[in-house]
């Protein structure tokens, strides 16, 4: 299991009235209150406050989600979904707490023993490798 950050320190903020497109890696805590487009993996906590919004994947140790993510949700340590919270996608994580009035729409995996947390994360990968394919194969086979 991944370690536990308690470093609270800000590695990287898109703040309120921001937007940003394109993916995002970071080696610690990041916060969202914009918009983003694009992918979050970060080796630290992550928080999605209650205004923001996202399109795309989120991965970290920790991470807390307020606002709207429309994407896979993958946390290493635990994750926690706010009452003001709309999560559109699936989610594995080793813990989750969610609060009263929050909406969930995806499939849900809580991993509590290391073997199967790997195994789960790598059928997931496995299933995204086949549905990024599809749109090729069928340009060409279908």
């Amino acid at each position: 299991m991944a370690q536990d950050n308690s470093d609270f320190s800000i590695n990287t903020i898109i703040g309120p009235n921001t937007s940003f497109t394109g993916d995002i890696e970071t080696g610690g805590f990041t916060r969202v209150d914009g918009s983003i487009r694009g992918d979050v993996r970060a080796k630290g906590r992550v928080v999605i406050g209650e205004r923001a919004r996202m399109k795309g994947n989120i991965s970290g140790t920790n991470v807390t989600v307020g606002g709207v993510v429309y994407g896979n949700i993958i946390a290493d340590g635990h994750l926690i979904i706010l009452s003001t919270a709309i999560v559109i996608g699936d989610i594995i994580t080793r813990r989750i707490q969610a609060d009263d009035g929050c909406f969930v729409n995806g499939k849900i995996v809580v991993c509590s023993n290391d073997e199967r947390w790997s195994k789960t994360l790598s059928e997931h990968r496995d299933a995204l490798g086949i549905r990024s394919a599809l749109p090729v194969f069928q340009k060409h086979y279908g």
